[in-house]
Order: structure tokens, then sequence, then C-alpha cells
């Protein structure tokens, strides 16, 4: 008898990935490449960042001194390996760029989620 995950992976109803739904990875696809030397190796394909106009604004955050957006996410959302999400939502690349003294970062709900006022 076949095990009924693998028969759900093979048949597409459950995403096979090795990365957690709160992982900026999630869903992204992976390919392999064979080297000169027959060696397969995995990768991730390149995972496109959205545009910041799809998040809905809940409130804008002021960045104290010394304040890392680790320590935002975890303050904000509950989840300091969250960062990422803001980073989407912000349109940065780098937790980094968003972690100047006095910088308004956005407070967003997740991507393509509704405002109260649009739904």
């Amino acid at each position: 008898m076949k095990n009924p995950i693998q028969a759900m992976f093979e048949a597409g109803v459950v995403e096979r990935t090795d990365f957690p739904p709160e992982s900026r990875y999630h869903g992204v696809p992976t390919s392999v490449i064979v080297g000169a030397d027959g060696v397969a190796t995995t990768y991730l394909q390149r995972r496109f960042a959205p545009q910041p106009e799809s998040f809905h604004t809940l409130r804008l955050r002021r960045v104290l001194q010394g304040e890392r957006l680790d320590q935002i996410t975890a303050a904000e959302v509950g989840n300091p390996e969250a960062f990422w999400m803001l980073c989407d939502a912000n349109g940065s690349l780098w937790a980094e760029e968003l972690e100047e003294e006095g910088a308004d970062v956005r407070i967003t709900l997740p991507q393509g989620v509704p405002g109260p006022e649009e739904g």
C-alpha cells in the first residue's frame, strides 16, 4: 500500500517544500542541475519580492535608537523571524535598510490580505 502522504505529494495536493509556511522561501520552486561530474545539485529558483503596494498598511512605526527589525517584528507580530515580511512590505531587500533611527516602518497585513475598508 502506498503511503498516503506520498500519494498527496505526487498528486500535487500537498506542496513539497523544505521550508515552513512562515519562511520567505516557502513555495519557491526548486530545480536540479547536474554537474560535469554527474552530481545533481538541487537549488532554489529565484524569489521575486512582491510589490509594496500589495500590502495593506496598518500603521507606521518609528524606529528607535539601536532597534533591529527582528525586535520590531517580535513586538508587532510576535515573531522575530518574520522580519522579512516587513522588508517585503517596505520595499527593502535588507533588514538593515529599515533600522535607521527615526525612520518610519510600515506595519502591514500579510501580502494580499485586504484591509477593513477594502474587504
